[in-house]
């Protein structure tokens, strides 16, 4: 814990973060946790984040620059969801501030997804089940088929994408993909060597990417007219990765047979929003409002995984799986010490200039660790000794020092 304050560390979690973190959360040490189910307003999480050691977040809130000037006790953000795009990882990183995800958590759900929308479109079900709403009776085969021996393309052979390449070998489908980095075929999958080949040669195209400057607006008109003739696109990564005008005029045209999109360029900020999509017009055409990982399990498992990442940080200094930070894993405080981690600037004497204030006032350094992250540096050192009450303002007016705490480990035996 920081200091002796008597006050416990709070812990702010928003946008329904899942029951499951608050017991995780305070596995390690004690907390206080404050909670807000929706998505906060601005205003009131400015104000609430000023005592906040720990902020936990989902998708839709944004975590800048000046929310973080908002936020002097902040020393973590967890982003209970894959992506981190709502947060400025580097205004964190030069503030000193690790930043976690749940990067496993919802890999199964989104598959599932996936698979599902691909047997629903592939049937045509959408347009069966609105015309049978309407009181229309389409029983016909016309367009209709298995997914057995067609060949599904994913865009992406990551955690997702390789979850999917195992449940649709399963199922008998051909399975190709296309990735940037090389990875490792699941079964009977096979790798694309470009992705204008994968989109050639598929029944149905999945992106399963995250968003950058090399996936923005990957799928264009130009891509769109690649794929095969009566194919199925879908969507469910991220709602910047296609454009939404294109993919509206290839389903309409009936090039492609049907599309699957669960991510949009712009969605609702609430439920009470309206949503306004071209894409609602289109025939066979699956929307759902960004449920990919949206399950009771899912949901759990990200609430472990990010919250047990937070509470080491917390109460051992641990990073390890961090987006923005050097990774250390220092293990629980041995009885009779206590930790002091320092994030640093990266450069030449900071750890002797350290290790020379800790010798100033009579600390013997047990054990230590530094990893660097570009122009980052994360010093953790074990001290024994009394610590004297300025030590950590020293410690802080050291050159290169961006901040530091000290974890006050259990008493010796």
């Amino acid at each position: 814990m920081n200091g002796n304050s008597e006050e416990l560390p709070l812990v702010l979690l928003v946008e329904g973060v899942h029951a499951e973190a608050d017991d995780v959360l305070k596995s390690i040490g004690p907390i206080r946790i404050e909670r807000k189910c929706g998505s906060p307003d601005r205003v009131w999480l400015e104000k609430e984040i000023k005592n906040a050691k720990l902020l936990g977040i989902r998708s839709r809130t944004q975590v800048d620059e000046k929310l973080f000037e908002n936020a002097p006790n902040l020393i973590a953000v967890g982003c209970y969801c894959i992506g981190t795009n709502q947060v400025d990882l580097m205004c964190a990183q030069r503030r000193g501030i690790p930043v976690f995800n749940a990067p496993f958590g919802n890999t199964r759900s989104v598959a599932e997804l996936t698979i599902a929308s691909i047997i629903m479109l592939i049937r045509r079900i959408p347009e069966k089940m609105f015309a049978i709403h309407n009181g229309d009776w389409l029983k016909t085969a016309d367009g209709a088929f298995e997914v057995r021996k067609k060949n599904l393309g994913i865009v992406g052979y990551g955690n997702i994408g390789t979850q999917l390449s195992v449940i649709a070998s399963a199922l008998g489908m051909h399975v190709f993909y296309y990735d940037i980095a090389p990875k490792l075929a699941h079964g009977n999958a096979r790798r694309m060597d470009s992705l204008e080949d994968l989109l050639k040669m598929c029944h149905v195209i999945t992106l399963h990417v995250p968003s950058n400057e090399q996936t923005k607006n990957m799928m264009t008109a130009e891509r769109f007219a690649m794929m095969q003739p009566g194919s199925i696109f879908i969507n469910q990564a991220r709602g910047d990765l296609v454009d939404i005008q294109a993919l509206t005029t290839v389903l309409k045209s009936g090039h492609l047979a049907g599309a699957a999109i669960d991510v949009f360029p712009q969605e609702p900020k609430s439920k009470t929003d309206t949503f306004y999509s071209p894409l609602i017009d289109c025939p066979n055409v699956l929307l759902t409002p960004h449920i990919g990982g949206s399950t009771a399990e899912a949901q759990a498992a990200i609430g472990h995984d990010c919250s047990i990442k937070l509470a080491k940080y917390l109460y051992q200094g641990a990073t390890t799986l961090a987006l923005n930070f050097p990774e250390v894993e220092p293990g629980p405080i041995r009885p009779g010490r206590n930790r002091l981690c320092v994030p640093h600037i990266n450069a030449p004497g900071f750890l002797s200039r350290l290790n020379a204030a800790a010798g100033l006032v009579g600390l013997n350094c047990a054990a230590q660790v530094l990893q660097t992250h570009g122009e980052l540096g994360y010093a953790v050192t074990d001290l024994e000794g009394h610590i004297p009450p300025d030590f950590l303002s020293k410690v802080e007016a050291i050159e290169g020092t961006i901040s530091a705490r000290i974890i006050f480990g259990p008493p010796k035996a």
